[in-house]
């Protein structure tokens, strides 16, 4: 069966400090986004949003014949945006002051979290609201710079598979556990009551610029992943060196197929 498309994009908000840059992406966003846009009460901010919308439609525009500025977006009732009118692609979204991500895949639901490394403290702050009993025993048996960077891992894996879900923070964060370790690698657990299938899903752990990114995708539609950066926003798109992502689970039906 032929593997369907799995892209993750980067781009750099402190690109848009360049007032053509800034202005070229201004002009692709729909009359909405330019009033929420307008505001963000701060630069930073107002930076990583223009940053982040110019970013997907300059992305959806590689796969499909539509200009930057054509493409209309809907939200499911927890937020998840999604293409309108479908065309097949799907698409997240994540974002921090210094790199925005969009992860683009055909037909397939995808999720993707991006974190810098200078979060780690402030994620162990809050390990005992957000973490499941299980995840929080293993991080017990780590080192302190080993629990934050674990801590680290464990939250960007669970905000892509909260925003691969589609449902938000009505999916209880301790209701499910990445745990590390064992022939997996990595797996996940759910719990019965999230009605779903850990069979469903694979994730990675990726990192770049001083962050960590997760993503997250549906088994049964992903290709290798290819990663493509644009730099400054909107100039021509350059493919990175291959990206040789490590899945998991690793199981032994996936090192049979490789």
């Amino acid at each position: 069966m032929e593997k369907k498309l799995l892209d993750l994009w980067y781009a750099y908000p402190e690109d848009l400090l360049a007032e053509d840059v800034a202005a070229a992406c201004a002009s692709l966003l729909s009359e909405d986004e330019h009033a929420r846009w307008q505001r963000c009460r701060f630069e930073n901010g107002r930076r990583e949003y223009l940053a982040t919308h110019a970013l997907v439609r300059t992305a959806l525009s590689h796969y499909r014949e539509a200009s930057p500025e054509h493409w209309r977006f809907t939200q499911n009732e927890f937020g998840k945006p999604a293409v309108d009118p479908d065309c097949g692609l799907r698409f997240n979204l994540a974002n921090s002051r210094e790199l925005v991500v969009c992860l683009v895949a055909e037909g397939a639901e995808v999720g993707v979290d991006v974190e810098p490394h200078t979060r780690r403290g402030q994620i162990a702050e809050v390990a005992k609201e957000v973490f499941s009993p299980f995840e929080l025993a293993q991080l017990d048996a780590l080192n302190e710079e080993e629990k934050l960077d674990r801590g680290l891992s464990l939250w960007t894996l669970k905000e892509s598979y909260i925003k691969a879900r589609g449902m938000g923070l009505s999916l209880q964060l301790k209701k499910f556990s990445f745990l590390f370790g064992g022939a997996e690698g990595i797996h996940l657990e759910l719990d019965p009551s999230l009605d779903d299938n850990v069979e469903r899903w694979r994730f990675c752990l990726l990192e770049h610029a001083g962050h960590r990114i997760a993503v997250m995708t549906e088994r049964d539609a992903a290709r290798d992943l290819q990663i493509w950066e644009t730099r400054p926003l909107l100039a021509p798109p350059a493919l990175r060196p291959e990206c040789v992502a490590q899945w998991f689970p690793t199981l032994q039906s996936d090192a049979a197929h490789h």
